[in-house]
């Protein structure tokens, strides 16, 4: 795997203590490899507000919460310039093909721009890149 595709729900399974699932874990380790992580330009918006929404939840504390925040702005990803744009093109039509979100199917068609592996714990989100051919990480 050279280039990975990393979405919201990956994220947060890795910063969540609660959670720690297998899929999140490999894109951290993948991550700390040095791998090349592809998010969309709406992923750090989507992370921050689900880490607030755990604290709000009280899944954790807001010490937890707020060096999670500083984890996320610190993570080494590269954020797609080309989201927005495509968000009324490509992706639209992958959210109507799929049954997907929009900003679910923004990790689809990035992921299938870049020939990259896609990491996501979202079901619909799994077997709409399985339907495409997009590989993921497992």
């Amino acid at each position: 795997m050279s280039t990975l595709v990393m979405d919201g729900s990956t994220t947060l399974g890795f910063l969540l203590k609660d959670e720690q699932e297998t899929i999140p874990l490999k894109a951290l380790g993948a991550l700390e490899k040095g791998t090349k992580v592809f998010v969309p330009a709406h992923w750090g918006v989507e992370v921050a507000n689900g880490l607030i929404m755990a604290e709000r939840r009280k899944r954790a504390t807001q010490a937890d919460i707020t060096e999670a925040l500083g984890l996320v702005a610190a993570l080494p990803v590269t954020s797609d310039e080309e989201t927005t744009r495509r968000a009324c093109s490509g992706t639209a039509a992958l959210a109507r093909q799929y049954g997907l979100t929009i900003y679910a199917a923004a990790y689809l068609e990035l992921a299938m721009r870049c020939g990259a592996t896609l990491a996501t714990t979202d079901k619909a989100l799994a077997a709409a890149a399985k339907a495409a051919g997009v590989p993921i990480l497992a």
